[in-house]
């Protein structure tokens, strides 16, 4: 087999654009679909295919990419080109989905002779834009061969967490990292608010942790962003990372684990939503420390 796949994506937002984008310049042929047909339009300016439909996109594809906005709509996009999937084909299912989805996603695929992969990725716009996101993956290792490339071409390392991608082990360990995630994004956003409050200047806050063991990279480019007002286009929208901490909660839930800091996210990152900064990126999850739909000053 050739290294180079004829690979549907379908779902071209944030990163589905970016790894559509990466994958052509890696020379694989990509058929792009979105519901929204203007947000697919950009990538046949990269020598993309569009496609009207998911069936259409999935056409002679040997992998099928989906980056959806949850399980759901993953399943229900794939049931729309059911009658065109090819046999064989392999399915990349890198959305951030419930682990109840995931199971859901991998019948689907023995149903149509689809090799499942359940395949999240770690990283926002600029690695996805950049081909340097941490692919997680599982799925059977006989068939590792037909996704890689396609692996290779949107990530700089692919970690492999067993070999049943029905099991939803990469899924899983994709909400054990992004729980880290939206619980440091709303600590920036805690920090930043209080020292307004306070009257505290933030810079002093950074020089006091500087070098030290509290200090760390992701706390400077959130806190930053926020002072900057930098919130627009999104890393990582507030919508998308509430519907993730709201995985993250239910899966806790379904376990026996009780995540107070996980729920106390999504609502924040909901609460922020409504007063307006849904698209913007999850930093403005500080905006919900204000009772106001205003901008406080930074």
């Amino acid at each position: 087999m050739t290294d180079k796949r004829t690979v549907s994506v379908l779902g071209t937002g944030i990163m589905g654009a970016a790894m559509a984008r990466n994958l052509v310049r890696a020379g694989h042929t990509v058929r792009a679909w979105n519901r929204t047909r203007a947000k697919a339009e950009p990538l046949a300016a990269d020598g993309a295919h569009v496609a009207d439909t998911p069936a259409e996109a999935v056409e002679g594809a040997d992998v099928v990419l989906t980056m959806l906005y949850d399980g759901q709509a993953a399943l229900d996009v794939m049931r729309e080109a059911a009658p065109a999937l090819r046999s064989g084909a392999a399915w990349v299912q890198s959305t951030t989905a419930g682990i109840e989805s995931v199971g859901e996603m991998a019948a689907f695929a023995r149903e149509h002779d689809l090799i499942f992969f359940d395949a999240p990725v770690l990283g926002t716009r600029q690695p996805a834009e950049a081909g340097q996101l941490l692919v997680l993956a599982a799925g059977p290792g006989e068939h590792r061969a037909a996704a890689t490339p396609v692996f290779d071409a949107v990530g700089t390392r692919t970690v492999w967490t067993g070999e049943d991608g029905a099991a939803g082990t990469a899924t899983r360990l994709k909400l054990v990292a992004n729980s880290w995630v939206i619980a440091a994004t709303a600590a920036v956003g805690e920090v930043l608010a209080l020292a307004q409050a306070l009257g505290v200047d933030p810079q002093k806050f950074f020089d006091a942790i500087g070098g030290g063991p509290l200090d760390m990279g992701y706390l400077h480019a959130k806190a930053q962003l926020i002072l900057d007002d930098r919130l627009t286009p999104p890393q990582f929208a507030v919508t998308t990372a509430a519907k993730d901490a709201r995985l993250i909660v239910r899966a806790g839930e379904e376990n026996g684990v009780r995540l107070d800091v996980a729920a106390a996210g999504a609502e924040r990152l909901e609460r922020a939503a409504a007063q307006g900064h849904g698209d913007e990126d999850m930093a403005a999850a500080y905006f919900a420390s204000f009772d106001t739909t205003d901008r406080p000053a930074t």
